[in-house]
């Protein structure tokens, strides 16, 4: 009896489904056996699902790794093969849900994981449940399409013989047997495909289930970030800024940074910098105050406890509104306020440091530590002067040898954030402490903690430079923008130099 044109459509559908995901499956498992020293470690350390503690587990002993990543592979290859080739389709198909299973459940896509997802911010339903729900129709289906079992399973010759079936059947038969066997020389193809697209553009495979998330490594860590306090509130001596995460760049004449900082600062990637940062120790971070609303939902999702210090400015300083911000800010339920440095700077300028005053009392009257934010020294040293001394100071501190900094004699008071000059010779966006000695001096006399931020002149100074130079001067903390991949390198960074301070001369005040 003749086969109808819709089943054989069917079986043709099926068998070219059932062959695409064996290719993923093999082309993923050839991949990682032809690359050099792969290991799922990566992935299984960067695990936040519910079940994280067990793909932790197996991260940590090498012993294990030394069975997981060959098994993983061989698991790839031979469901690869046999869905590819038609063999042993029901039990390939068992195996691969139950590997993908595993994969889904490292980072699913549902509470904290969901903004791990390599695939996309997707809930419940990714590439990798999709895929495990049309393994499952291969566990179930009678008709799994054409290929070497069915081959070797149907005997059609003999059947063919022994019915005495017409020669029409028999010529049905090998068509079938020729369909049956159309996938050796498909893989053949695809496999001689692949290695030449890889030879001549470098491109290899890499599964969403063993990308590795975020690229500094935790074990790498060399102790732990010291503490401070600001009132009663414990701190790390490293605190997290914020200008990267908002996308606010000091980027001198270089127009595309910004747009830069934003695109790979994803919501996704600033919550796997948090994450990464708070393993690392850093507890606590320094906001612009557009950043709260991100920073509140990424406390909500995760459940996460760094201390947030979010900057404020008077809202309208024209009509007496001073405190808006001051409010809202304490709405976001956040730890600590501080003045904007460039309110404060722009307050003094403009003859209004009783303005500070006010704010400062606003702020402490909900509780919170109040801080004072500068880049001008003349405006703390103002402050100072007026009896306005808050409950710590945060103060741009670099030295100025660097290239991009204009000469000294054409510095003037004020001028960070202000007019940027075509002329090489003055500001331009390029430095951030002024006047470096007038600093330290001021510093060396405060009686409140000091942060010193922009230590590393926005990009011009190393850390290992910046961050000697902030803590040796007299900052309490330090606050540094970092990208991910920054995180554990400035947290080694600081713990070494903490070790190692000869010559700070000022007592610690945090």
């Amino acid at each position: 009896m003749k086969t109808s044109k819709a089943t054989n459509a069917m079986r043709l559908a099926i068998t070219l489904l059932r062959m695409a995901v064996g290719w993923h499956f093999l082309y993923e498992g050839v991949s990682k056996l032809t690359a050099t020293s792969w290991t799922a470690a990566g992935f299984l350390e960067g695990s936040t699902g519910f079940m994280a503690g067990f793909y932790h587990w197996l991260a940590a002993s090498e012993a294990m790794m030394r069975v997981v990543d060959p098994l993983n592979v061989f698991a790839l290859v031979a469901i690869g093969l046999a869905l590819f080739l038609g063999i042993m389709i029901r039990p390939a198909a068992v195996a691969g849900v139950l590997l993908l299973a595993l994969y889904y459940f490292a980072y699913p896509p549902f509470g904290v994981s969901r903004m791990m997802q390599a695939d996309g911010n997707l809930f419940i339903v990714n590439r990798i449940f999709i895929e495990a729900v049309i393994l499952l129709l291969f566990v179930f289906l009678q008709d799994r399409g054409h290929g070497l079992g069915r081959l070797m399973t149907a005997s059609r010759w003999k059947r063919a013989e022994a019915h005495d079936a017409p020669s029409g059947s028999a010529v049905h038969s090998r068509r079938e047997a020729l369909k049956d066997l159309a996938a050796v020389p498909v893989l053949g193809f695809l496999g001689w495909g692949a290695a030449r697209d890889k030879d001549h553009h470098w491109v290899d495979g890499s599964s969403g289930a063993t990308i590795k998330i975020g690229a500094a490594d935790l074990s790498e860590l060399k102790g732990e970030l010291p503490k401070g306090r600001i009132g009663d509130l414990p701190l790390s001596r490293l605190v997290m800024g914020g200008n990267l995460i908002g996308g606010w760049a000091h980027s001198r004449d270089l127009l595309y940074v910004s747009s830069l900082f934003k695109a790979y600062n994803t919501e996704k990637k600033v919550f796997e910098t948090l994450m990464l940062a708070e393993q690392a120790g850093i507890d606590s971070i320094n906001i612009g105050f557009p950043s709260n609303s991100l920073l509140q939902k990424y406390k909500k999702v995760t459940g996460s406890r760094i201390k947030v210090i979010t900057q404020v400015a008077a809202a309208d300083v024209g009509n007496k509104d001073y405190f808006s911000f001051i409010e809202k800010a304490v709405d976001y339920g956040v730890d600590v306020i501080q003045i904007q440095g460039n309110q404060s700077d722009w307050l003094v300028r403009d003859g209004k440091v009783d303005v500070i005053g006010l704010m400062l009392d606003r702020i402490r009257s909900h509780g919170c530590p109040a801080g004072l934010g500068a880049h001008s020294v003349d405006a703390l040293i103002a402050c100072e002067e007026a009896g306005i001394i808050p409950d710590y100071y945060m103060k741009t501190m670099h030295h100025d040898r660097y290239w991009s900094a204009h000469p000294r004699e054409n510095r003037k008071a004020f001028e960070v954030d202000g007019q940027r000059h075509l002329d090489h010779d003055k500001f331009h966006d390029n430095i951030f402490c002024l006047y470096p000695d007038r600093t330290i001096e001021f510093v060396k006399r405060a009686t409140v903690p000091v942060m010193g931020f922009k230590v590393l002149a926005a990009g011009a100074i190393k850390p290992e430079d910046g961050f000697r130079w902030a803590f040796e001067h007299g900052a309490d903390f330090i606050c540094v923008g970092m990208f991910d991949f920054q995180v554990v390198n400035n947290v080694n960074t600081t713990i070494d130099i903490l070790k190692d301070l000869a010559k700070r001369e000022r007592s610690w005040f945090a």
